[in-house]
């Protein structure tokens, strides 16, 4: 019981600090908004296209949003990602991520030598399908 009231007690605390710092209010609710935004991209992608898309879809999103430019033209994704966090991300399996991978690496549209994986043409990557 006693955590229960903890709890409810820091829940409080921490709406009341919110209310004091629209800010914060605001800079949470875009974060709580980003968040889902992300979770139905994923399930429309998840529904709609085949694995070597999603990977291609979701390697696009991070870079977008971690990714760094290099001077050869080519992205760094930004992360670290192995196989298997790529597909849980996607909501695939590891073989068939891998697979995924081998194909854009095949096409040139990504240099997977990197746990950060290069994105070597990021507007072809953007297109594939």
């Amino acid at each position: 019981m006693q955590s229960h009231v903890g709890a409810r007690h820091r829940a409080q605390a921490f709406t009341d600090f919110l209310d004091r710092h629209p800010a914060a209010w605001n800079a949470l609710a875009r974060m709580i908004a980003d968040r889902l935004d992300w979770a139905n991209r994923r399930r429309t992608d998840f529904a709609q296209f085949s694995v070597p898309v999603r990977v291609a879809n979701v390697l696009v999103e991070l870079a977008g949003r971690h990714g760094i430019d290099r001077v050869d033209g080519k992205r760094d994704l930004g992360i670290d990602l192995t196989h298997e966090e790529i597909a849980n991300l996607i909501g695939a399996g590891k073989d068939a991520v891998f697979k995924a991978i081998r194909c854009l690496k095949d096409l040139k549209l990504i240099d997977p030598s990197h746990r950060r994986k290069i994105i070597i043409d990021p507007v072809r990557l953007a297109e594939f399908r």
